[in-house]
């Protein structure tokens, strides 16, 4: 089947029976390519997963080479809000194709991303009439607090890992989100990593992946 999103998909080895998947939301600038490298070590613990990482349905406006899921070059926050719905829409399509095309339905699905991928795995999540099995994210945030509290419709499980000397996007954040989420019923943890910038250093890879394992038990 083609997607919606051009996708680099890994799937489990030696036909395995498909009964998980990870859906991988690449960094703005970023490609599919790029976030797949955490499968290299999840593959090998998670047998009956597939992997699918999309690119962004919009090429980088700073980085042409690589794509988007909205637009960072206004500093607007109603506007950067207004263009994360228009990759939600794309995204929303995207799931639903991967749940028809290997048979999953919501709780066997793990939303994952870094940085701006983050940020959509966390609306994509909490916005769907159904429970994902978990929202695992790096280096995010919550794009607009008020606007998801609106929109929220389950309480998704969720991990939030972030660097404390995150440059791009403050640490500040992984605080900020940790409240509103126990705020509003969502089961979350967070692990925050010392000496660590916007990047996903094997420290954190390792945590979430234990944590999307047990998750998948």
């Amino acid at each position: 089947m083609t997607f919606c999103l051009d996708t680099k998909i890994i799937k489990p080895e030696n036909d395995i029976t498909i009964k998980n998947a990870v859906i991988l939301l690449h960094g703005y600038g970023g490609d599919g390519n790029d976030i797949s490298m955490l499968t290299l070590n999840w593959r090998r613990f998670l047998p009956n997963t597939i992997f699918l990482c999309p690119n962004g349905h919009e090429k980088c406006l700073i980085n042409p080479s690589g794509y988007q899921w909205f637009d960072l070059t206004k500093d607007d926050p109603l506007y950067i809000l207004e263009e994360s719905k228009k990759a939600e829409i794309k995204l929303k399509q995207f799931i639903e194709e991967v749940k028809k095309e290997y048979n999953l339905d919501n709780r066997k699905i793990c939303l994952s991303g870094f940085s701006q991928g983050c940020m959509m795995s966390i609306n994509l999540g909490l916005t769907s009439s159904d429970r994902f099995n978990c929202v695992v994210g790096f280096s995010g945030k919550i794009i607009h607090q008020e606007d998801l509290k609106v929109r929220k419709k389950n309480s998704t499980d969720i991990l939030l890992i972030h660097g404390d000397s995150d440059e791009v996007v403050s640490s500040n954040h992984l605080l900020e989100a940790k409240d509103f989420f126990l705020r509003n019923n969502v089961n979350i943890e967070t692990y925050l990593v010392k000496n660590c910038g916007h990047n996903i250093p094997i420290e954190a890879s390792s945590i979430a992946l234990n944590y999307i394992r047990k998750k998948f038990i």
